[in-house]
């Protein structure tokens, strides 16, 4: 009976906030919020200026959190990017697609890997809705033809397939016939049609995103912009190095003129939505794809411990910021634990789009509007081959192979005290919550660079890194994309 109330509690709440009641079908379509979702790639919890990284010139960014909400404790669905993105475009955990691992190279990519073509897609979603669906960056989550970004609801794509790409065309990674026919090497993808890569990735993505909200201001629009900044390659114009000429390490520089580098972009795209008056008709939604991988690229987690790939917090705990003039209040702090996967639920409920089941994302409306301050979900699930989390409330339990680890995150973010002997029952009882959870879900459809054998990394030595870092020493964890 509580949770029947409280979903109607909720669903009032979406009611009074956003134009997602059984009227919708009256509505014009113009009445409809536009969204823009922004995914940086490889962003740290710590990264931003206003997320505590004093180096950081982020001040775009750093403004949509001040006019709008910034959440404290929102998590990427995965600590890897491309299970994070089929998350996202289907508000669904990934594993119900048995999608729990990256691809590797798209040369040895299993030809089971993307999300299936059955699944509705955000996009599929809204462009049933109306909407006009551009997108502008790394797809990451499917190379075969019917997996791919037009093939799943977005009219407009420009950007590339694989989980890497150059900056410029002088780039080692663009050398030609590198992944070729992907949007890799030395071309970019319109469509389908391949075409030389401009001077700078991160430039001609806002450029073409700003082009998009032009052509379509008189309509509702869904842009998906992720960004490939700021993953690696380290590459940076020479304009944007300029601006940290005075950083003495060459990797942190280079690092913090690729932020700088998206953060000009997403001011660009933000001034494009504001300038043709559409703040208030305009939902905007920011976050990265997983933690920072620290030691390649000096992407900051702090005050997190753990890196990309791992379930530490610094591994999935990411920036996230929701904005939307009017509607949200400016200067707004969301403590209620989130994940990516609920903006794409909230992206579709203001929007009308949203199914009657089917999601595992849960519409935010009542939580930005400041209406509810509780808990989201009564747990929340992480699964990455030997890894698993479970957060429920403050406690996060965390599955390492064998080992189990326990935190009270409300009073130890940084995971330096496991309280797993101290709490023996808790243990029992919030293993047995993950292991019925996992038992609902699809086991993996295929494993990294499967055509090639597969991922040869040593489990055991990944265990042993995991384990190092929860007793605070230092490990080096690869970048796994």
């Amino acid at each position: 009976m509580a949770n029947r109330w409280m979903a109607l509690a909720t669903f009032a709440a979406a009611l009074a906030w956003s134009p997602a009641s059984s009227a919708q079908a009256d509505r014009s379509e113009t009445d409809r919020p536009n969204i823009v979702l922004i995914l940086a790639d490889d962003l740290g919890y710590g990264g931003l200026r206003v997320q505590g990284d004093k180096e950081a010139v982020t001040p775009h960014i750093d403004a949509l959190a001040a006019a709008g909400a910034r959440f404290t404790d929102f998590y990427a669905n995965h600590p890897v990017c491309s299970p994070t993105r089929a998350a996202l475009m289907t508000g669904k955990y990934q594993h119900r697609m048995g999608f729990e691992h990256n691809s590797g190279t798209p040369q040895a990519t299993s030809p089971k890997f993307g999300v299936p073509a059955a699944e509705l897609t955000v996009a599929e979603r809204l462009k049933a809705r109306g909407y006009a669906t551009g997108m502008f960056g790394k797809w990451h989550i499917g190379f075969a033809p019917d997996r791919t970004p037009t093939a799943q609801g977005f009219d407009t794509f420009y950007g590339f397939l694989a989980g890497a790409h150059a900056y410029t065309p002088r780039s080692d990674r663009a050398r030609p016939g590198r992944v070729d026919g992907l949007g890799g090497g030395q071309t970019m993808l319109r469509g389908t049609t391949s075409e030389p890569m401009p001077a700078h990735v991160t430039e001609a993505l806002a450029e073409e995103a700003v082009r998009f909200i032009e052509a379509n201001r008189s309509r509702p629009f869904f842009v998906y912009l992720p960004f490939n900044a700021v993953h690696s390659p380290m590459e940076a114009t020479e304009a944007y190095l300029a601006r940290f000429a005075h950083v003495a390490d060459p990797l942190r520089r280079t690092h913090l003129a690729q932020l700088a580098a998206m953060d000009d972009a997403v001011g660009r795209v933000v001034a494009a939505v504001d300038g043709a008056g559409l703040g208030r008709r305009t939902l905007i939604l920011f976050m990265s794809d997983n933690g920072g991988p620290t030691q390649e690229t000096t992407s900051s987690n702090r005050p997190l411990k753990g890196v990309k790939g791992t379930m530490l917090e610094g591994g999935i705990r990411v920036p996230a910021i929701a904005r939307w003039t009017g509607r949200i209040p400016a200067a707004r702090t969301v403590a209620a634990p989130a994940m990516g996967f609920d903006f794409t639920a909230t992206a579709l409920a203001v929007a009308g789009a949203a199914p009657k089941s089917g999601l595992d994302g849960v519409d935010l409306s009542p939580w930005l509007k400041g209406a509810k301050t509780g808990a989201v979900h009564e747990a929340m699930f992480w699964r990455a081959g030997d890894q698993g989390v479970v957060r429920a409330g403050d406690w996060k339990l965390l599955r390492n192979g064998e080992r189990r680890y326990l935190f009270n995150l409300a009073r130890d973010m940084g995971e330096t005290r496991d309280l797993a002997a101290a709490e023996p029952a808790r243990v029992k009882a919030m293993d047995a919550s993950f292991a019925a959870w996992s038992a609902q879900m699809q086991p993996p459809a295929w494993v990294r660079n499967e055509l090639t054998g597969g991922d040869r990394r040593d489990p055991a030595q990944m265990q042993a890194r995991i384990d190092a870092l929860v007793r605070g020493q230092n490990a080096e964890v690869d970048d796994i994309d």
